[in-house]
């Protein structure tokens, strides 16, 4: 859920382009659904038929010839058009099988073809050993008709087990089925990452074939003409285009698309490319770290979490002990995740628990730094503000506002050392030892909140 956050990484386009584009077409005709081919109905989905029901046990003619015209004629439309560009192909293993002329010009125009899997069916439903059996007759039948195994993989109707079983395979430069972002990203299952270039449902001719979707070609332009300004602008960033020859081949939608590839050619800084080399020219910009490089508490066990996290709070692992509990993700392996996973349980505490904390932290100069025996943490945070050199005026000063501030509060002066300066800390000291208790007690909490996240910054990214 937090993915490359504020400001995603520079993802340094070849040529130092504004912008990649990147063109799929999906080649599915002949690996949809049909008694044909083994299956227990006809297809149902993405045709012109919008609302189409599987007929169990026959034949749907109309649909067969739907898909057909994407073979027969919508293909060679889409390869007229963007045979100069660079495209991936998503292609089904048994459609590319059935379809030796259309592979044949793919190759030739330079095309990525990459694994769309073994057949164009739904996947939610399969079992997890079926799906990986299935995954891996599509990369044996793909090599087999191609000559060469896919390096990307995309199942579209996939599973809950699907981008696991793909990243576990190991094979593949990128797997495409996530629609989680602009730009690549990484997910780590087990000892792997896997490289992730998403994909799209909403820049996708798909939407001529379902509801609240394109009615006209004019519509599908207009989308991908906004797309392109919008990314374009914000620069560093990847348009996907989702097409299907079945349904943007169609000759009155397929004007629409010619139109927009000009549009976008026509500006500087441009990168056509297919998904391989985005995913390849990420790999050199970003490489994968090592596994011994990454630092994830959300995968340490609880006595290895507290002995890491449990002084981020001074003497108080407890905080981190109920923190562990929580229900922590990905997105609490940042400075910034686990800081509010800590302040959760600081916040939701006894009185009597955060006036604990508040007491566990030592006086500024006080007498614990003097016999050097405060925590490595306060003592470097001391010493950034140069507490650990003072004259001695300001040593006594120090020390008679300490003592004065703990008999009226009855905890000791709180703030974040590394925010500030000797002079500071002692204006500070001067103007908030007159507040009263209850309301110094919420601002020494909002101190400790700050010296956690500033000593998790130093721990995390």
């Amino acid at each position: 859920m937090t993915g490359h956050g504020a400001v995603p990484p520079d993802p340094q386009w070849p040529g130092g382009a504004r912008i990649a584009v990147q063109i799929v077409v999906n080649y599915e005709e002949g690996g949809e659904n049909n008694i044909l081919h083994g299956d227990a109905a006809s297809e149902a989905f993405l045709s012109e038929i919008v609302g189409a029901a599987a007929w169990e046990g026959q034949r749907h003619w109309n649909m067969e010839s739907i898909y057909e015209y994407g073979a027969r004629a919508g293909f060679w439309r889409l390869h007229r058009m963007l045979g100069h560009l660079p495209v991936t192909v998503y292609g089904v293993a048994t459609a590319l099988a059935r379809s030796p002329e259309q592979v044949r010009a793919m190759q030739a125009a330079g095309w990525e073809i990459a694994s769309h899997g073994l057949k164009w069916i739904e996947h939610k439903d399969m079992p997890e050993e079926e799906e990986r059996a299935q995954m891996e007759e599509a990369i044996r039948l793909h090599a087999e008709v191609t000559g060469a195994r896919p390096r990307g993989w995309y199942t579209g109707r996939c599973s809950m087990n699907t981008v696991r079983l793909a990243a576990e395979e190991g094979g593949f430069a990128y797997v495409a089925d996530s629609y989680a972002d602009d730009l690549p990203y990484r997910a780590r299952f087990g000892d792997r990452e896997q490289l992730i270039v998403p994909y799209t449902l909403d820049a996708n001719d798909m939407r001529f074939a379902t509801p609240q979707g394109f009615n006209a070609g004019d519509q599908f332009e207009a989308y991908l003409r906004d797309s392109f300004d919008v990314l374009y602008a914000e620069g560093g960033r990847m348009l996907s285009i989702g097409l299907h020859c079945r349904l943007i081949g169609r000759p009155g939608r397929a004007a629409a698309l010619q139109r927009a590839i000009d549009y976008m050619a026509g500006h500087e800084g441009v990168w056509f490319a297919t998904r391989e080399q985005i995913a390849d020219h990420w790999d050199t910009v970003h490489p994968a770290r090592a596994s011994g490089e990454i630092t994830r508490p959300t995968t340490l066990d609880r006595e290895t979490f507290v002995e890491r996290f449990g002084g981020v709070f001074e003497h108080s692992p407890w905080v981190a002990e109920r923190a562990w509990a929580l229900e922590l993700g990905p997105a609490h392996d940042s400075a910034t995740g686990l800081h509010n996973a800590l302040c959760r349980v600081f916040r939701s505490a006894s009185d009597e628990e955060r006036l604990g904390v508040l007491r566990a932290h030592p006086d500024l100069a006080g007498k614990l730094a003097q016999a050097r025996r405060l925590t490595e943490a306060s003592t470097a945070e001391q010493a950034s503000a140069g507490l650990d050199a003072l004259t001695d005026g300001e040593r006594e000063e120090f020390t008679t506002l300490n003592t004065a501030y703990v008999e009226k509060h009855g905890f000791p002066f709180i703030i974040a050392v590394k925010d500030n300066t000797k002079a500071s800390i002692l204006d500070a000291f001067r103007r908030r030892i007159g507040h009263a208790t209850g309301d110094e007690m919420d601002e020494a909490c909002r101190q400790v909140e700050r010296i956690a996240e500033l000593r998790l910054r130093d721990m995390l990214p």
